[in-house]
């Protein structure tokens, strides 16, 4: 797949990017397989570190996330813990591009999700991988990092 077969990314406010996203029911659908193939390459050629599928026209519960050669894809994702202590960074977004704002997120998040192959995984994470969690879970709130500004 070369740079012209990459995802359309979202840019700019849009209903898409505000709308729920619903879980994936079906692990074993080769459609998933091939969303997350593209999302992959699509982050990839952009140097993004995360990629919602609501940015690319997809209201589905999955994001991917690479940081340094770390890979994650979480699906139907839940944060069940974010850590009272924040901290505020520079943050971007590829629906935005040029934009870069301070944004206070906490610093530590523990999350289930469910990886590509339908297995339940579990993280505790902090640092950039945490920030990164954040703002790719509130892509499929229909949230936008721009929203965050203010908090």
């Amino acid at each position: 797949m070369d740079n012209n077969d990459d995802l359309k990314i979202i840019i700019g406010e849009n209903n898409n990017l505000r709308a729920q996203s619903r879980p994936v029911e079906n692990f074993k659908d080769p459609n998933l397989k091939t969303l997350i193939k593209q999302m992959q390459k699509t982050l990839a050629n952009k140097n993004g570190i995360g990629l919602a599928a609501p940015q690319v026209g997809k209201p589905l519960q999955l994001f991917i996330i690479e940081i340094d050669y770390d890979k994650y894809v979480m699906i139907n994702p839940k944060i069940k813990h974010l850590s009272k202590d924040k901290i505020s960074m520079e943050e971007g977004c590829l629906s935005f591009p040029n934009i870069y704002k301070n944004i206070k997120r906490s610093k530590k998040v523990t999350i289930h999700y469910f990886d590509e192959n339908g297995e339940q995984k579990k993280i505790k994470a902090k640092g950039l991988l945490a920030r990164a969690i954040q703002h790719e879970y509130d892509h499929l709130q229909g949230v936008i990092f721009l929203d965050r500004i203010k908090q």
